[in-house]
Formats: C-alpha cells, sequence, structure tokens
C-alpha cells in the first residue's frame, strides 16, 4: 500500500472532465484531439485543476464514440498519435496536473484483436475471452436479457452457430472476466499506461465485470471485489495513483467495500443515487420528474454521513452521460450565472473529491436541437427508433432528450463567440449549443465576475484550507423546502455553508445557537455575508460559505 501522506494527497485534488472530441479541434476535421487538449492546458492551470479525467482516446471504431476500444496500446487516429498522448502526460506534469485514463475493460470493441480471433473457432484461445452461450431450444437468444442500448443482449454468429454477450452495442462485446487469462491481460496494459506516467484510472461500468449472465446477475457478482481487489495488487496499489469506479448499481455499504482503506480496492467512486433520483420508475431518464430538493438533500446528507470516516466520496453535478447541471439542477434562463456559482459552491463545500465537467466552469446548458436527426449519440438514437416504433409520440421522447440525453454535454466546447465556439475551423462532427454567443469562455475570462472565475476561487481555497478537505458534515435547515445547509468542522474551525436552491427569495430562519456569529465569507455570489442574523433574506440562488471566528 502506498504510505499514509501520499494516500491522503489524492484527496485533495479537483478533477477536471475532458470530453476530447467536444473539447478543441486542432487540425480542422471537426473533432476534438490530443492537441487540441495540449493547447488549452495553460487554461486549465489558470482554473487550478490538479487531475485531467480524459473519456477514452484509444484506438476505436467509434460506435460508441470511443467506449468501444480495438486497442488499449494505441490512440484512435482522430485523437492523435501515441506520441502526442506521451506529450500530453509529460506537459501536464509540467504544469502539476496528472492524468486520468478512461479504462474500459467491462467490453471491448468488436474490432478488437481478441474478439476477430474469438470469431475464427470455437476452439481459438481468445474464444473464452468473451462470453458465448448455444441458442435457446426455439433458435433465439440464451435468455431474455436487453442491452441498455436497446434491443436483445445477444447478438447470433452464424459461423459457429452460438450467441455472444453484450451489455452495451452489438460492436461491444463483454469480456469474460472469470477467465484469468483475460485479467492477466488487462493487468498488463493498465501497467504500462501507469509504467507511462498516467495518474490513475477512471473505470468505466467497472460494477459490472462479476457478472452472472444465466442468472442475469448484472451488477456487483459474486466475484467482483475479488477481481478488484486482484487488480489493485497486480498494478496500481503499490503506486501514487488514483482511481475511481463508475458504478451505477452503488448503495453507501457498497461504496465502502469498494473504497475503504483497509480493502485495497479503489480510491472512490461514481455513486448515481442523485442523479436517478428523478428518472421514472418504468421510463427511467426519458420520462423526467421535477427536482425535489428534499429528497435530493436526503440523499446528498445519507452519502456524506455513510463515508464520512471510511472510505471517500466523489464529487459531481454532470459528466459525458448526464445533462448540463445548471439545466438539471439550477436555472439555466435568466438566473444561469447565479445558479451556477450557486451549485459550484455546493459541490466544492461537501467532503469529498470535486469533479468539473468540461465547460460547467462557465455555465454551459443543455441543448434543444429541432429533430433527432441533429443528435449523434447511439444510445439516444436507438432509444428514439425503438420507442417510437411502440407508439411513443416523437414529442414526448423529444422532451426525454432534451432532458437527460448524453449529447447536452457532448456538444463543442464554448471557447468563443466565433463560428462553432472558436472549437475547429471546420465542421464540427455535432453542432455547437446555439447560446455559444453569449456563453463562452473568452466572454467569462474577460469579466472577473464570471462563472470561471468562481471556479478558481473554489479550487484555490480548497488547496489552502484543509477544513475543505478533511472537515465532518453535519446538515442543518434539513426540512426546509428550498435551503440545502451545512456546516464543515476540522481543528477547531467551523464553515457554515448555505445555498438557495431556487428561482425565489427566501427568509431563512437562522437557530438560535447560531445567531450573532461572525466570521470571514470565503466566497458567495451575492453580497458577502460577514454575521448570521435571526433572520436572513436569501436572494435567489443565494449561496455563501461563511468561515467562523473561533468563540
Amino acid at each position: 500500500m502506498t504510505d499514509r501522506k501520499t494516500a491522503e494527497a489524492w484527496k485533495e485534488a479537483v478533477v477536471y472532465q475532458v470530453y476530447p472530441r467536444s473539447f478543441m479541434d486542432s487540425n480542422g476535421d471537426g473533432i476534438g484531439d490530443l492537441a487540441g487538449i495540449i493547447g488549452k492546458l495553460d487554461y486549465l492551470q489558470q482554473l487550478g485543476v490538479n487531475l485531467l479525467w480524459l473519456s477514452p482516446v484509444y484506438r476505436s471504431p467509434m460506435d460508441d464514440n470511443g467506449y468501444d476500444i480495438s486497442s488499449y496500446e494505441d490512440i484512435a487516429e482522430v485523437f492523435g498519435t501515441l506520441q502526442e498522448m506521451e506529450r500530453l502526460i509529460a506537459e501536464a506534469k509540467v504544469r502539476d496536473m496528472g492524468i486520468l485514463m478512461d479504462l474500459v475493460v467491462n467490453h471491448t470493441s468488436d474490432e478488437h484483436p481478441w474478439f476477430l480471433e474469438a470469431l475464427k473457432s470455437t476452439n481459438s484461445p481468445y474464444r473464452d475471452f468473451y462470453i458465448w452461450r448455444k441458442p435457446a431450444a426455439d433458435g433465439g437468444p440464451p435468455n431474455d436479457f436487453r442491452s441498455y442500448f436497446g434491443g436483445s443482449g445477444w447478438t447470433f454468429d452464424i459461423a459457429s452457430g452460438e450467441y455472444y454477450f453484450h451489455q452495451f452495442s452489438k460492436r461491444q462485446p463483454d469480456l469474460n472476466w472469470d477467465n484469468p487469462q483475460v485479467r492477466e491481460e488487462v493487468h498488463a496494459m493498465m501497467n504500462r499506461w501507469l509504467d507511462k506516467g498516467i495518474s490513475g484510472f477512471r473505470m468505466d461500468v467497472i460494477d459490472l465485470i462479476g457478472k452472472d449472465v444465466d442468472r442475469q446477475v448484472m451488477v456487483n457478482g459474486k466475484n467482483l471485489h475479488q477481481f478488484i481487489h486482484q487488480m489493485n495488487r497486480a498494478t496500481f496499489g503499490h503506486r501514487d495513483c488514483v482511481t475511481v469506479g463508475e458504478t451505477w448499481s452503488a448503495t453507501p455499504e457498497d461504496a465502502l467495500l469498494y473504497s475503504a482503506e483497509q480493502r485495497e480496492e479503489l480510491s472512490m467512486v461514481f455513486q448515481f443515487e442523485h442523479i436517478k433520483l428523478f428518472w421514472d420508475e418504468h421510463d427511467g431518464k426519458w420520462c423526467n420528474k421535477p427536482f425535489n430538493l428534499l429528497r435530493f438533500k436526503e440523499v446528498i446528507d445519507k452519502w456524506q454521513r455513510a463515508l464520512a470516516h471510511q472510505g471517500w466520496n466523489s464529487l459531481f453535478w454532470s459528466n459525458h452521460d448526464l445533462p448540463r447541471a445548471v439545466s438539471r439542477f439550477g436555472d439555466d434562463g435568466r438566473y444561469r450565472v447565479a445558479s451556477a456559482k450557486m451549485l459550484a459552491t455546493a459541490l466544492h463545500c461537501l467532503k469529498g473529491t470535486p469533479y468539473i465537467y468540461q465547460g460547467e466552469e462557465i455555465g454551459m446548458t443543455n441543448v434543444r436541437f429541432a429533430s433527432i436527426d441533429n443528435y449523434r449519440d447511439i444510445e439516444s438514437l436507438n432509444l428514439y427508433r425503438e420507442r417510437t416504433e411502440a407508439g411513443v409520440s416523437d414529442a414526448q421522447m423529444m422532451e426525454g432528450i432534451y432532458a437527460n440525453g448524453r449529447d447536452n454535454a457532448r456538444t463543442p466546447m464554448q471557447w468563443d463567440n466565433s463560428p462553432h465556439a472558436g472549437f475547429t475551423q471546420g465542421t464540427p462532427w455535432i453542432a455547437a449549443n446555439p447560446n455559444y454567443q453569449q456563453v463562452n469562455v473568452a466572454a467569462a475570462l474577460a469579466c472577473p465576475d464570471s462563472i470561471f472565475f468562481h471556479y478558481q476561487k473554489l479550487v484555490a481555497l480548497r488547496k489552502k484550507l484543509p477544513l475543505l478537505v478533511h472537515g465532518d458534515f453535519q446538515q442543518i435547515f434539513a426540512d426546509h423546502p428550498q435551503v440545502f445547509g451545512w456546516l464543515r468542522r476540522f481543528n477547531g474551525q467551523t464553515l457554515v455553508v448555505i445555498n438557495n436552491f431556487t428561482p425565489e427569495p427566501v427568509t431563512l430562519d437562522v437557530p438560535e445557537a447560531m445567531q450573532g456569529k461572525q466570521g470571514t465569507c470565503l466566497i458567495t455570489n451575492s453580497s458577502p455575508r460577514v454575521r448570521l442574523p435571526a433572520s436572513l433574506e436569501l436572494q435567489p440562488f443565494e449561496s455563501f460559505a461563511l468561515l467562523l471566528e473561533r468563540s
């Protein structure tokens, strides 16, 4: 295991997620690339972040925008070269930033050499790298498992007369993690990347690798934690690394299994309970529920308390699979700036490691393209077709995509007000959000009071105030339907954080024990607060963090 001093260091970090395809295009082909990321490292250094998580840049036919990998050892031509990847690692290091690679090992592309060899013969040594079953008695799929991208989770291979299993696209066959050779190959690949100097991995759908397809147990399979522990021991466990697992199924109890230090598994996991809270019980994210702050607070509070002393929380409002934070949890109209700042303060003042998704630091919003033809995401396209054919109206399906479709997060990064938001000199692979002329980096950097500088200040505060990293968490105003507030305490210091999550003014009664307390306002999106009166008049989406004087 890493010594405690090093192990604690990553807890102080702030992570910035780059979706390379949409970040910056350097060569005019309409697709973001590694050279584009390198060209923007000074911008990211100005923001102050420590770690850059890159969505996959490996060689891929791009059926699922790189989450279908045909070679873990090379870089997709559209993104650049392996030499450019090595340069990015080095240039980031010079700026005191590490690179987190996206580790996609639940599945590969159907063009990966392992799968191509598996197709050649049932006797191929690579056949058991994947999951094959004979047809059911009627000749159909072995069972009725449905792919998360629509359709059956089984695809028939005519040559062998067997079906192969895939939880996502049919071009993303699942690896068979019960095969020790698969695990050895993955571990060797991970070590080669670590030897190149990366700082760790974000692990795509890692909770699926222990699956039992015959029993249709896809998450938390019986060997899951054994596999991750073995991976830790074989690869990153003895290195100075950060690992975060994507675990859509995780409960707080599961998170402790993944992230408690003595378990020797991962640094932390992404859990999505606060995201799924507003999905429909039957139609999932395609039928959105209104935001309910009381339920939202219950979930955040539960996770903060559960991982207070063991394990660690990852903190995020959005990523490449989710809607834009300000559109989901704030107000992307009149109060876009105020609510984006409020969400930033709330996130960075919780206990855990904050993640900023590209564009979040300038308040980028969801997009409403007029037609399904303007969208590119395989999940949205497949499910739009499947559901409209089943009778769901175009209007209903489009509303679901407007609210939660993955392309909301994938429109080009908005750098300036020039054509295509300054993302490319060519034709972008997906159109820019039309609001780029007002919402862009150039405008943010020209305004000292912008969302960008609010984020910059929060990142800087985290670096100099151990309370923000290590302080405990205690919710206040738990029953208030509009305000989310809490205390953070560490080494005799107390921080009061208060956030109005609504576009309405709020009169907030302050608990008697806190009345009259004074301190330093560390950050606010309104007038600075230096004292807590008996009653607070909060402005729409007002947010502040007050470091109390020691008493």
